[in-house]
Parts: C-alpha cells; sequence; structure tokens
C-alpha cells in the first residue's frame, strides 16, 4: 500500500495505514526518528492488537523490556477509528504518554488526533471553592496566604485546571485539598461555575475524543460508579480498552468493587459540614447537634474495633448482637443530620453533595454490617488516626468478566510481566479473560550477557532469625563488589530498616533509606550520586527508570511471597483450597514469581545496561518449586559464587 504524505512528509489518511506501515524496515517511523530500531515484536504486537480491535477480541500481550510496547498499542489505538481507553498503571506514566509519545506521534500525522487525558477529581482545581476562598475565612498560616496566591495567578491563565502544572506548589500544600475540585462537595449542574468548571471541560474534551488516557484508579472509580445509584460513571462510552502494567489491576479492581468505611469520612463529613453551614449562611443549633452526635456515636462504634495492626473479621452477627445499639445510633446519626440538611431552604448546591455523601457512608456501612456477603473478604485496619472497615472481593474475575469483558468489544492487556513459566494461565483465570488470545514478546535485551543472576548458597533459610546477619554480611560482599551502585530491596519494613541500621557504618558508599524522602527525591538523588545505594521495599520493585552504570546492581532479600496472614491472601488462598484448588502453586507462587519478574526488571533498561541480580533466598535452588521462578525470568547467566560477581564487575 503506499502512503500518502504531505510536502512536510506527514501521513495524510491516517484511518487507511496499517501498524505496518509505521512498524516495518524503511517505515513511517523509522524515517522519521533517526535513532529508531527495526523490533520484530514490535511490529508484531501492534499487529495482533489490530487485529483484536478489527475483530473484537480480547488479548493478553507480555511484552518484555524495550519491546516499545507503548507505541505498539498507540499506533493501532490510533488507526482503529474507535474510542479507545488507554489505562495506566501511574499519573506519571499517563503524562508521558499524554505530553511525550502523542505529541510524536503527530508529528507524523496531517490531521489533528483526537486524544485527551483525565485523571481524578482531586488532581484539578475548583474555581467555585477558590472564589469562595477569596470572600471566606478559610485560609489559615503564612503558608495557606502564600499558596492562595500561587493558585490565584494561575487559575486566570490555565486552561486544563491539572495541578501538575503548579510546579511552585509545595507537594504537601494544606490548602489544595480545601480548593480542588474532588466530588465530596460538588454541586454539580447547580454550581455557578458549571459551565466554566474544570472537570466540566475535561468531560468535553474526552467526548470529542478517540483516545481517552486514564490511569487505573480512574478507570476502575468509573466502572464502580456505573452501576450505582448515585453514579452515572466518568468515562464517555467506549468501545475498547488497553490496560498497560496490566499486572496491576486485579488489586485496583478490588479496591472499587469493595467497600471502606472509616471513623476519618465521619470526622470529614461533620467538619465539612459545619464549615460549609457557616460560609453559606444556613448553620442552626440543630445542624450544630446533629454534628456533635455523629462526632460522639461513630467515636464511641468505631472504638469497639482492635485499635491496631491490619486483620481478617468474620464475626460481624456476634458483634452486631453484642453492640447493636452502637450500630444502630451511628446509623441514626446519619439520618439525622441528613434530615436536618434536606430541611435547609435556598442552598441545595451546597446541601445535596453533604446529603450524598451521608446516604453513601450509610450505605457502606450497612453493607460491611449486615450483608454476610460470602465473595467478600472484611478485614479491619488501624493506619493512624484511621480506623477502616473493609471489604474486599475475594475473587475479581467474575466481576471483570461481566462487567468489563463481556461488555466491551476488545480488552486488551500488556505488561513485561504476565506470563508465569511461560503460561498466561494465572493472568487468564485471575483477571475473567480465559477466552483472549495470547501473545509473548520477547525481550530485545541480551541477558545471558548483560546479566549475571547470584544466589549464594550458604546464607540460612530467610524465615530463621539468624539469616538477618547473614544477609548483612552477604549484601555488604557483593556492594563492594559492584562498587554501590545498587538497589537493596525488601520484602518487608522491619527486614529493611534492621539491615539498613547493621550496615550504613560499615559501607564506603552513599547509602539512602526509603521514608527518609518523598519517593521521587530519592530516585534523583540516586542518579545523580556516584556509587549510591537505596534500600527500599516492594513499591521501589516498579516503575523506576535508571538507565547506565548508576544501576548495577539489584539485591532481593527473599521470594516475594505475599504476607499469607493478610486477611485478602488467606480468603482467596481458603477459596482456592475450598474449590479444592492447590492455592501454594495456583496463586501464591505465580504471584510471587511476577513480583520477582517486577525486581529484575529494575535492573536492564537500556540495550547498553548490564549488572548483576542477587537473589538472597536459596530456596529457589533447594526447593522443586524454585522452577518456576527460574523459567519466568528471561533467560540468564547464573552462578551461585561471589568471585563471578567480582570477576563480572571487573570486566
Amino acid at each position: 500500500m503506499s502512503v500518502s504524505t504531505n510536502i512536510e512528509g506527514k501521513v495524510s489518511r491516517p484511518k487507511k495505514l496499517k501498524p505496518s506501515d509505521f512498524f516495518a524496515r524503511g517505515g513511517i517511523l523509522s524515517k522519521a526518528h533517526p535513532s529508531y530500531e527495526f523490533r520484530q515484536g514490535q511490529l508484531d504486537m501492534a499487529a495482533e492488537i489490530e487485529s483484536a480491535l478489527a475483530e473484537k477480541r480480547h488479548l493478553i500481550v507480555e511484552a518484555g523490556t524495550g519491546t516499545g510496547k507503548t507505541l505498539a498499542y498507540l499506533v493501532p489505538a490510533i488507526l482503529s477509528g474507535k474510542r479507545v481507553v488507554v489505562s495506566t498503571g501511574t499519573k506519571a506514566l499517563q503524562e508521558q504518554l499524554y505530553f511525550k509519545d502523542i505529541p510524536f506521534l503527530q508529528s507524523l500525522f496531517e490531521q489533528p488526533l483526537a486524544v485527551c487525558y483525565m485523571k481524578g477529581r482531586a488532581n484539578y482545581l475548583c474555581r467555585q471553592k477558590l472564589y469562595d476562598a477569596e470572600r471566606e475565612p478559610v485560609l489559615t498560616g503564612v503558608g495557606e496566604l502564600r499558596d492562595f496566591k500561587i493558585i490565584r495567578d494561575w487559575e486566570k491563565e490555565t486552561e486544563a485546571g491539572d495541578r501538575s502544572e503548579l510546579r511552585e506548589l509545595p507537594e504537601h500544600s494544606s490548602l489544595w485539598p480545601k480548593v480542588d475540585a474532588r466530588g465530596d462537595l460538588c454541586a454539580g449542574q447547580k454550581c455557578k461555575q458549571f459551565e466554566r468548571c474544570f472537570i466540566t471541560e475535561m468531560h468535553r474534551k474526552a467526548l470529542a475524543s478517540d483516545i481517552i488516557i486514564v490511569n487505573h484508579h480512574l478507570f476502575f472509580a468509573d466502572l464502580a460508579l456505573r452501576d450505582q445509584a448515585f453514579g452515572g460513571g466518568i468515562l464517555p462510552d467506549y468501545s475498547a480498552v488497553v490496560f498497560d502494567e496490566a499486572h496491576e489491576i486485579e488489586d485496583v479492581a478490588g479496591q472499587y468493587f469493595g467497600i471502606s468505611i472509616s471513623n476519618l469520612q465521619m470526622q470529614e463529613l461533620g467538619k465539612d459540614t459545619s464549615a460549609i453551614s457557616r460560609r453559606k449562611l444556613f448553620a442552626s443549633p440543630e445542624i450544630d447537634r446533629a454534628i456533635v452526635m455523629l462526632n460522639e456515636r461513630s467515636e464511641q462504634f468505631f472504638h469497639l474495633f482492635p485499635q491496631e495492626g491490619r486483620q481478617g473479621f468474620r464475626d460481624q452477627p456476634e458483634f452486631l448482637a453484642r453492640h447493636e445499639s452502637e450500630y444502630r445510633d451511628l446509623l441514626l446519626a446519619l439520618d439525622t443530620l441528613c434530615a436536618r440538611l434536606e430541611l435547609v431552604t435556598g442552598a441545595v448546591e451546597d446541601t445535596l453533595p453533604l446529603v450524598r455523601r451521608a446516604k453513601l457512608i450509610e450505605a457502606g456501612l450497612t453493607f460491611w454490617m449486615e450483608s454476610n456477603d460470602p465473595t467478600f473478604v472484611y478485614w479491619v485496619e488501624r493506619r493512624g488516626r484511621g480506623q477502616y472497615l473493609q471489604a474486599t472481593p475475594i475473587d475479581v474475575s467474575q466481576t471483570l468478566s461481566t462487567r468489563l469483558m463481556d461488555r466491551m468489544d476488545s480488552v486488551i492487556l500488556t505488561s513485561a510481566t504476565l506470563a508465569v513459566a511461560g503460561s498466561f494461565e494465572y493472568a487468564q483465570g485471575r483477571l475473567g479473560m480465559q477466552t483472549a488470545r495470547t501473545l509473548q514478546v520477547e525481550s530485545q535485551y541480551d541477558y545471558a550477557k548483560q546479566v549475571l543472576l547470584y544466589v549464594p548458597p550458604q546464607l540460612p533459610d530467610p524465615r530463621r532469625p539468624e539469616f538477618t546477619r547473614g544477609a548483612a554480611d552477604e549484601i555488604e560482599r557483593i556492594l563492594h563488589a559492584s562498587r554501590g551502585r545498587a538497589f537493596v530491596l525488601f520484602t518487608s519494613y522491619q527486614q529493611m530498616r534492621q539491615i539498613y541500621e547493621m550496615l550504613k557504618g560499615r559501607l564506603d558508599h552513599p547509602t539512602m533509606l526509603q521514608g527518609d524522602a518523598p519517593r521521587t527525591a530519592l530516585i534523583e538523588s540516586f542518579r545523580s550520586t556516584p556509587g549510591a545505594v537505596l534500600f527500599a521495599t516492594s513499591s521501589f520493585w516498579q516503575g523506576i527508570d535508571v538507565q547506565g552504570e548508576q544501576l548495577s546492581c539489584v539485591i532481593i532479600d527473599r521470594l516475594p511471597f505475599a504476607v499469607p496472614s493478610d486477611p485478602v491472601i488467606a480468603a482467596r488462598t481458603d477459596a482456592i483450597t475450598k474449590a479444592g484448588g492447590n492455592a501454594f502453586y495456583e496463586y501464591q507462587i505465580p504471584q510471587a514469581a511476577l513480583s520477582l519478574k517486577q525486581g529484575f526488571g529494575r535492573l536492564i533498561r537500556g540495550s547498553a545496561d548490564r549488572g548483576v541480580l542477587a537473589l538472597l533466598d536459596n530456596r529457589i535452588v533447594r526447593q522443586r518449586y524454585g522452577r518456576v521462578f527460574f523459567d519466568s525470568l528471561p533467560a540468564y547467566r547464573f552462578t551461585n559464587k561471589i568471585g563471578d560477581v567480582q570477576d563480572f564487575f571487573d570486566v
């Protein structure tokens, strides 16, 4: 097929093109980008996605690091002529797609590409709240006065109202939550600023777009809202969705298809009602008494639950038998506040969001206390001042199947970590995609030359108390060989801190500890500090991109099995066992193998990178199940000798 271009070399007639016109040797991308390299895996992935979109099929693609998967799904999505939602794992990746990859692709086309991005409401400014803050006493302290001036000046020129534009606003500004656009206090179409609202404008852009870029949290918040009484959805209708970093969606979906009720929700409802009633001049003794009653009843009720840790909760019937009066009193307090607010005249745009919040809290609390739904695991957690009552689906596969897969023409999952020992069975089963076609695209990197996997044979079992000291000594030897330049990743905060304290005075390298600074600041400091060593936990196992010699070694303390006593993990393993399955092999091992692949993926981010992955848990060679882990990793060289590690770095 001939490709029509204008005088500038841009492509016209984009809908008549095929992905192969872009990704083939000598294709559009090779002509447009001087450093573009042909990758067969990228072409195969793009062609498979093109077919899935055209034939209305579901697809799972594992694309190894270096495949170029972002362009491999964006190009066929653009060419499909359909409205496609692209959902990413993080807001950072979302912004990278919109501000980097999309402009590059736009440079190839003569016609404007209809693309937008959407974030959660808390990322956007509420104009009405900002104007109210100028007239009403909501600002406290010199810091908020300074931040207010920054936001007020920015509001006059911003088109999107996206907080990420405000580089000079402090990351933890106490003012931003007072003026953001979260839905708790939104009056919707009754708001005076509705037509000028940044949320309204975001929705308008989405309705006019063919490609809508979101993150997983917003996507599943929308999917959950679509079937709720107060819902209606956030996204416009679409026919296909592409999930990037798709290995995360089981956990994210579980959050949004579940229930979370906390004492903080009650406190914030009372606080907001008090503040708004005074600012909007509908405060009354009756409303004040209703707020006081809500706070008192909430404190009494939530104090009945365990005040530390995270644990399962299975005795609602017994709990209700002992504490029904405290529970009913809290429901009555919520009903009373609603009734008082509904009696207010002339301020419905201010009272309606408060009433809606109270009723949603009441519905969630009633479900948690009275439903006894066997498909959910119920648990309680204390975090700081917050006491949380949680209900999480034990298995989201059926929900995903009926509410997403059955309703969409095409659902496409992609990630560098979806296959376990070459099989997609685990991902297909957990995500309700048993009928999806699958494709595994190998990484373009030469892992056999670039990576050495080291497992020290002499260390004790990680479950034994003497492991910690032995691991610290081994980490010191490895870091000496690597000359620092390492991530040391742990499966628990306690282990991380223990070993960090043992080593910080013994190492000749600059050391950094997760928690001592914000995540982004730590990564930037690591990148700019020669020979640095970062001690961190599993939250640093993915989404971190450090290319070059600065990261030449990744040390992992143990095989990343999920904590078996965690209530959600325990419920899921119990469900598999009761169904006659083997939870260890069907759930725990595959989950851990995918997590280890994520850790492995931190090491090689470019074709010139090379390094050592050290796993201090020798169960991988001693136990039969270790073969699953070995077979899930890319090709590599293996050693159990520290001398080989030294030789690798001496080359």
